[in-house]
């Protein structure tokens, strides 16, 4: 039987928290103060009506507000908030067809003021890391939840221009002004890897991670802690390490870990990678 967008998604997020190594971050192997690997389950479930919402063609922004208002019925908070940021709008283009650049820039192009407004809402259900809003932006801080939502609708802003006001401090608001490029790059890596799906889901985060410095990591611990962060994932992702020395990845991801170091918008772009793999069957499961 075939899959349901919806249900790729929910597959895609279990598969990305259960992949390991993913250096700094929650996989089957290794807990987070506060933040559990079973929460992360609990979230995946939780968010089953927001992401069948978005595949039945549902706003973006009442599916999105919905999906992180279920995955926020856990103890451990916010577990995949910019994973079903981009996994909603994914998710709508994939309904009926193959997800393709194409279909998601259609979705986000899309979006409305109300879209917005759901976005902001969502806030209310979750506590999210974010950084202090751009300048001139400070009613639309969304730290404010709802109560900014009166001034996203007297600016008359949609959810991509949310977006593209968030850039370029958010990797994830990032993907949707540039046609979720990295999430599709990360479904090639892992299409293009060998092994099981936690050995290509790692793959594609240690590629990820090498390639631009996490911006959770940069919002907590500041540029040069992110930048640090790249620098270690490129070396061994030059060195092929997740083949030819694991233990040295198993070190790399012990100590973010132990310094409290999260490379989490890499995490989520990983699990729109395994979507996008999945959707296109280029990963089996």
């Amino acid at each position: 039987m075939t899959r349901s967008p919806a249900e790729t998604a929910q597959l895609a997020l279990l598969l990305e928290v259960s992949a390991t190594p993913k250096p700094g971050n929650v996989d089957r192997e290794r807990d987070l103060s506060g933040l559990r690997y079973d929460h992360f389950l609990a979230g995946a479930v939780g968010s089953r009506e927001g992401l069948e919402l978005a595949g039945e063609g549902a706003p973006v922004g009442s599916a999105f507000e919905r999906a992180v208002a279920g995955m926020g019925c856990q103890e451990g908070g916010n577990t995949q908030f910019g994973s079903l940021l981009l996994l909603v709008p994914l998710v709508r283009a994939a309904s009926g067809r193959e997800v393709t650049p194409a279909g998601v820039r259609e979705v986000v192009e899309g979006t409305t003021v109300e879209d917005a407004a759901g976005f902001y809402r969502a806030f209310d259900h979750t506590d999210v890391r974010v950084g202090e809003p751009p300048e001139g932006m400070e009613p639309l801080d969304v730290r404010r939840g709802s109560e900014a939502v009166p001034a996203v609708e007297e600016r008359g802003l949609t959810l991509l221009e949310v977006m593209t006001a968030s850039v370029p401090g958010d990797d994830i608001a990032r993907e949707w002004t540039e046609g979720f490029e990295r999430s599709f790059r990360a479904a090639g890596v892992i299409g293009g890897t060998e092994g099981t799906p936690s050995e290509r889901a790692a793959a594609a985060f240690l590629s990820a991670l090498a390639d631009r410095p996490d911006t959770l990591v940069a919002t907590k611990h500041g540029e040069r802690v992110a930048e640090e962060v790249r620098e270690r994932a490129a070396e061994l992702d030059e060195r092929s390490a997740l083949d030819t020395e694991p233990e040295a990845v198993e070190a790399f991801a012990d100590d973010l870990v132990s310094r409290g170091v999260n490379p989490g918008t890499t995490a989520d772009l990983v699990c729109a990678g395994l979507f996008v793999a999945l959707d296109r069957g280029e990963l089996v499961v």
